[in-house]
């Protein structure tokens, strides 16, 4: 059974969730306090979100922990976490916001969770922070020697995400457009 709101703006959630599930998608969420204070959600690159490939790699959709719980290195927890759970993977990748008015996906926070920036592109966002630009990362953590890296599709990038919500990079269904970002 899948944890989705049968609301129809949750379509595109079930729809991912129902394709990714099968193909190793991983969700899980931190308790600290009996309050759920964060999460992490992540799968092999063919079932992952985000249009990233690799052979034997895995993609980190999501992680979060409220500031409530700072301080605690509870994002690297998570991210251990998933590590351990994915032992046989040759490396992690997800993506990274440099100057985005987002709290989520910082560079700085990925790359102090050990991540580094293999990729970027400058783009503006269509229809939200009109002439604000910003740099979307294509982020890296090989777990072993000579692993050939993920890469990325940056025109499929610019479509934006709908896989959740929440992400900085959602796409809503209105207004119509293809592409929610434009290259700088």
């Amino acid at each position: 059974m899948l944890c989705t709101n049968p609301f129809r703006k949750y379509r595109k959630r079930r729809e991912y969730l129902e394709a990714a599930i099968p193909k190793g998608f991983h969700k899980k969420l931190l308790i600290f306090n009996g309050q759920v204070v964060g999460q992490i959600e992540y799968a092999p690159a063919e079932a992952c979100g985000y249009p990233i490939t690799g052979n034997g790699v895995i993609v980190m959709n999501c992680i979060w922990v409220l500031r409530k719980a700072k301080g605690r290195n509870l994002g690297k927890q998570l991210l251990t976490d998933m590590m351990q759970s994915e032992k046989k993977a040759v490396g992690f990748a997800t993506i990274a916001l440099e100057n985005h008015w987002s709290p989520w996906f910082k560079k700085w926070h990925m790359e102090k969770l050990g991540f580094k920036s293999l990729d970027s592109v400058k783009v503006v966002h269509k229809t939200k922070h009109k002439g604000e630009r910003f740099r979307i990362h294509l982020m890296w953590l090989p777990t072993t020697k000579n692993a050939n890296p993920s890469t990325w599709d940056k025109s499929k990038l610019l479509e934006g995400e709908d896989f959740c919500l929440a992400h900085p990079l959602y796409h809503q269904e209105k207004p119509k457009l293809k592409e929610i970002l434009e290259k700088c």
